[in-house]
């Protein structure tokens, strides 16, 4: 009758395969970890570089977009001008019916105009009185003191601006309150620039 008996030399050995399988089972989850955190980091470059190409072709359509209505939308800003200029005179007040219907149509006429260069990324730029004098957006033509605005804010608007998807087609020309006692009043330009005096891209000649 033969009996098994654990020997030293037998423990050892076990205990060398056991240690030698952990350590491999240990490298194989740090190599996979390893290969996980690389792959995750290739998708996230892959995200991001997919997000930048997105983001650079809608600004290059934008871009040729505003090309391509730029000179259209100019041309079409005299028939916006005159229309505003209709419809500030035009006699709200008036009885006669016909007369009545004139300036409706004047009015409908110069806010579908309006919706149709907004549909198109063709905005006014329409300071209110007292607004803050920005020289990216408007052009002074003249100083003139106002007891109820600040000094250096905007107390008339003589022509409105327009911005083209964000870039400034044509400045909004209003007239500004003086800065200070040295400011001379009804000077044209005084001390304040629009954008295309101060260096910026700015086309004005609408």
């Amino acid at each position: 009758m033969s009996h098994d008996f654990d020997t030293p030399e037998m423990h050892e050995e076990q205990h060398e395969e056991e240690t030698s399988a952990d350590s491999f089972l240990t490298a194989a989850l740090e190599e996979l970890q390893a290969e996980n955190a690389a792959l995750k980091d290739q998708a996230m470059r892959y995200a991001a570089e997919a997000d930048n190409t997105k983001r650079r072709a809608e600004r290059e359509a934008n871009d040729a977009r505003a090309f391509a209505i730029q000179k259209f939308g100019r041309d079409l800003l005299d028939a916006a001008d005159n229309l505003s200029r209709a419809v500030q005179h035009a006699p709200k007040d008036a009885a006669d019916p016909a007369v009545k219907n004139l300036v409706m149509g004047i009015e409908m006429t110069e806010k579908a105009l309006i919706s149709a260069f907004e549909r198109n990324g063709l905005k006014q730029v329409t300071p209110a009185r007292g607004d803050k004098f920005d020289p990216h957006l408007h052009q002074a033509v003249m100083e003139q003191p106002a007891d109820d605005v600040a000094p250096g804010a905007i107390s008339t608007v003589m022509q409105s601006g327009y911005e083209l998807f964000g870039r400034i087609l044509r400045p909004a020309m209003v007239v500004v309150t003086p800065k200070g006692s040295s400011a001379s009043a009804n000077t044209s330009g005084g001390a304040y620039a629009s954008a295309e005096t101060t260096g910026d891209s700015v086309d004005a000649k609408a």
